[in-house]
């Protein structure tokens, strides 16, 4: 049997697969089968920040003016448990699934829910990750503040937290390199990449918004392979895959970039919790066939950073495909 361990976030997992933030994990139930299943780690359903806003924004109207500052800090504090206090509930029922559990917070700034990452640490939990949704709020705002939003959030959670800290984002930045650097000496110990963010349609019937489709195909991996290629072993964190992966040769392409782990979520969806042991036995099978004892041997094996030709990580392949010009 070939060796599936790998390290992410200072934990040594059994398998690089790891259960993304979603339904599945939204209860202890459902942690629990993920890691049953083989799981080598798993995200909790994440808390959206609007949660804890919501909830402080019925607390702060129900305040009467004048009353003590202190009074008034106390009773927001009490909205904000109020809101999360489920979350916390599903974080210590968790940690005693066998594996590491990552606590997860969708936000879009740096607010007052930061303090509430010191709650999810006492509450068990293993780790942390920041689904960050950082968009422009208007054509005056530049690429840099969109960015640097997204700095000082991370910058913020780190000095209340001591949790290994991961950072899940999308694609739409200028330069992705200069960004995970950032993010690192902001004191993320992961990137995750890349983020589905929720996608919108119209429903031509009603002449109205829908939710478009909420699940990724598997072929929605390319750009996290391109990204994690161009990455691995030039930035001091650990990347993770996510999107698009649906099977194992997936995994084995992502890993062979640099990956140390893969995030799945719409193939369990499709296929169900078995399809983690399913595509455990697949990795094996590929790394016995080849003769490869563990996984570690082609961790970054096709990285651009171990490449004897770099240019074929990026404008040269394009290059080669339109024209045939080797």
């Amino acid at each position: 049997m070939a060796d599936l361990t790998t390290r992410y976030l200072g934990f040594a997992l059994t398998s690089p697969l790891v259960v993304a933030a979603s339904g599945l994990t939204a209860t202890v139930d459902g942690v629990k089968k993920a890691a049953a299943a083989g799981a080598g780690a798993i995200v909790l359903k994440s808390l959206f920040e609007e949660q804890l806003v919501a909830e402080l924004a019925a607390v702060e109207a129900s305040l009467e003016g004048g009353q003590h500052p202190e009074a008034e800090d106390f009773f927001r504090k009490a909205g904000m448990e109020e809101g999360a206090r489920e979350y916390l509930k599903l974080v210590s029922g968790s940690r005693d699934a066998g594996v590491p559990v990552i606590a997860s917070v969708n936000c879009v700034g740096a607010t007052r829910w930061a303090e509430f990452a010191k709650r999810i640490e006492g509450a068990g939990a293993s780790a942390l990750e920041l689904n960050m949704a950082v968009m422009p709020e208007s054509a005056s705002e530049r690429g840099a503040a969109v960015e640097a939003r997204l700095f000082e959030t991370v910058a913020a959670v780190r000095t209340v937290t001591k949790l290994p800290l991961a950072v899940k984002i999308g694609s739409g930045y200028a330069s992705i390199p200069s960004v995970v650097a950032e993010l690192s000496r902001s004191g993320a110990q992961a990137l995750v990449l890349f983020n589905r963010f929720y996608r919108f349609d119209v429903d031509l019937q009603n002449l109205a918004l829908k939710a478009g489709n909420a699940r990724s195909a598997g072929d929605e991996y390319h750009e996290s392979l391109r990204w994690i290629s161009l990455l691995s072993g030039k930035v001091p964190c650990d990347l993770a895959a996510s999107t698009g992966v649906h099977d194992a040769e997936t995994v084995i392409k992502l890993v062979s970039v640099g990956a140390s782990v893969v995030e799945l979520c719409s193939v369990i969806y499709r296929r169900g919790f078995g399809v983690i042991g399913e595509m455990n036995r697949a990795l094996n099978d590929w790394l016995d066939a080849k003769g490869l004892g563990s996984l570690k041997a082609i961790q970054g094996r096709l990285s651009q950073a171990n490449s004897a030709n770099p240019a074929a990580h990026a404008r040269l392949q394009y290059i080669q495909a339109l024209t045939g010009i080797s």
